[in-house]
């Protein structure tokens, strides 16, 4: 089955109410997520790589990193990561001002088309009751 989502990649994000619990890492389909003790920006809590998080595109109808969090609004939408928004991810954009972490600054990811701009700019909960 071919992916609607192509050519954009998009993330979530884990915010600092994570509980590390690990959830999120157990549900994650291609092992976008680390936990505290591996989270690169030193962070006592947990971290999805943008350039690995596929946000359940081609494997669940939405992210199955939030559908398992138990703390309510620990995980977000973040910016795209296009070309558009590459200084999102290049400067210190992530939670306190810190820098993202990325392997591949250059992968093509798929991402969820449904999410709008304004939902990720305010990072909004991925699951909202």
């Amino acid at each position: 089955m071919k992916s609607k989502y192509k050519g954009i990649r998009m993330a979530v994000i884990i915010n600092d109410t994570c509980i590390n619990c690990a959830a999120c890492i157990d549900e994650c389909p291609v092992e976008a997520i680390v936990d505290e003790d591996d989270n690169p920006t030193g962070e006592e809590y947990h971290y999805v790589y943008p350039d690995k998080c596929v946000e359940c595109v081609d494997h669940f109808d939405s992210p199955a990193c939030a559908e398992a969090c138990p703390t309510e609004g620990c995980i977000t939408w973040d910016m795209p990561f296009t070309e558009d928004y590459k200084d999102h991810y290049n400067g210190e954009n992530y939670i306190d001002g810190q820098a993202y972490v990325m392997d591949d600054a250059d992968a093509v990811m798929p991402t969820r088309a449904d999410i709008s701009t304004e939902d990720r700019q305010a990072r909004k909960p991925v699951v909202e009751d």
